[in-house]
């Protein structure tokens, strides 16, 4: 009975161990830090209208055997191979999921960078990326600035993050955040945190951090332990909003009323399911939201690079692609790693997954 007392205590010290110092799981915010925000109430952070997230665990058994036909193609995507284009236009260059580089005035921003293989804190156990990748953190450019929606590991990745810790000039993140990158090697001083409608001027740029209506957390007991958000990056002349991940909500006419009309929208249209429809819009409500922020142009993500839902893999693109139709939206659909400018008057409209 002794022995088998002190093997529970081993394996509950050794379990306890590794969730204190396994690196990819980030850091643990301070809750004065967490009390600052009006989004922190109850001990957790919340969002602006009631998202219920309770999902029937038979629902999911069931859809998970169930046979989900063409969720990830038949062969490796084909990329172009990213090269670093200097231009007076505003461009920008899509790495598959939620991964962008935008080229902007003089400015080179970085947004919610995952460049390993799987969004997980075990590399070899997680979802594989389908599609390779375009370029490397090496091969990129130096980032004046890097934007994080939110923690879930498939925006805020630890080995992206210790790569780029001594890339780039600034990083701007959502409440809560600073704690993840301060563990990874960021720098205090590299570091923005926000909370929703702070502003925040840097060079000639103002970004804001805005609400998203999702969820946060790296583990089974942080969840909502930090505050998500979408982005709003305005330059001299030209304007971009930046999603993250949100379900669909008022936030996207608040914002677009305050800070609209956008050059450019990059809006999350995949990865959904009815189970998980208050957190993840269907490709029919990405297009809504376009047209809620007084879009010009949009580029849809949150697909091709991961499998991370039950649909398939194109399904989400081609949907987005019909409804925008139907309001005479401009959706723009690159190739990863593919550089575009995209005010140009012939912007990249192509159906390259076909």
């Amino acid at each position: 009975m002794m022995c088998l007392l002190i093997a529970c205590a081993c394996l509950g010290l050794f379990i306890w161990l590794f969730f204190r110092l396994y690196l990819p799981f980030g850091g643990k915010t301070p809750r004065a830090v967490k009390r600052q925000s009006a989004q922190f109430i109850g001990g957790k952070f919340v969002n602006q209208i009631a998202t219920p997230m309770k999902m029937s665990l038979l629902a999911l058994i069931s859809k998970q055997l169930a046979r989900h036909p063409a969720r990830r193609p038949a062969l490796p995507v084909a990329t172009q191979r990213f090269r670093s284009i200097q231009s007076a236009k505003p461009q920008i260059t899509w790495f598959g999921h939620s991964t962008f580089l935008l080229q902007l005035e003089g400015k080179t921003i970085l947004l919610d960078p995952i460049f390993s293989r799987s969004p997980s804190p075990f590399q070899k156990l997680g979802p594989q990326r389908f599609s390779p990748l375009a370029a490397t953190i090496a091969e990129l450019p130096n980032i004046d600035m890097v934007l994080i929606s939110h923690d879930h590991y498939d925006h805020l990745d630890y080995e992206s993050i210790r790569q780029l810790a001594g890339k780039a000039a600034k990083f701007i993140v959502p409440l809560g955040l600073a704690a993840h990158l301060r563990r990874w090697g960021v720098a205090d001083k590299q570091i923005v945190e926000l909370d929703w409608w702070d502003e925040h001027n840097f060079e000639g740029f103002k970004f804001v951090c805005t609400p998203a209506r999702h969820f946060s957390g790296r583990t089974l007991s942080d969840r909502f332990a930090t505050l998500w958000c979408s982005w709003v990056i305005k330059g001299s002349k030209t304007s971009v909003f930046f999603s993250g991940d949100s379900g669909y909500g008022p936030h996207f006419k608040q914002i677009g009323k305050k800070y609209g009309p956008f050059d450019l929208t990059l809006l999350e249209c995949g990865q959904y399911d009815p189970l998980w429809l208050n957190i993840h819009m269907m490709p029919e409500q990405t297009a809504q939201a376009h047209a809620d922020l007084r879009g010009k142009r949009m580029i849809p993500m949150h697909w091709g690079a991961f499998v991370l839902a039950f649909h398939p893999w194109t399904d989400s693109v081609e949907r987005v692609l019909a409804a925008g139709a139907k309001t005479g939206a401009t959706i723009l659909t690159p190739e990863l790693g593919e550089t575009v400018a995209f005010t140009s008057s012939q912007p990249s409209i192509k159906a390259w997954w076909k």
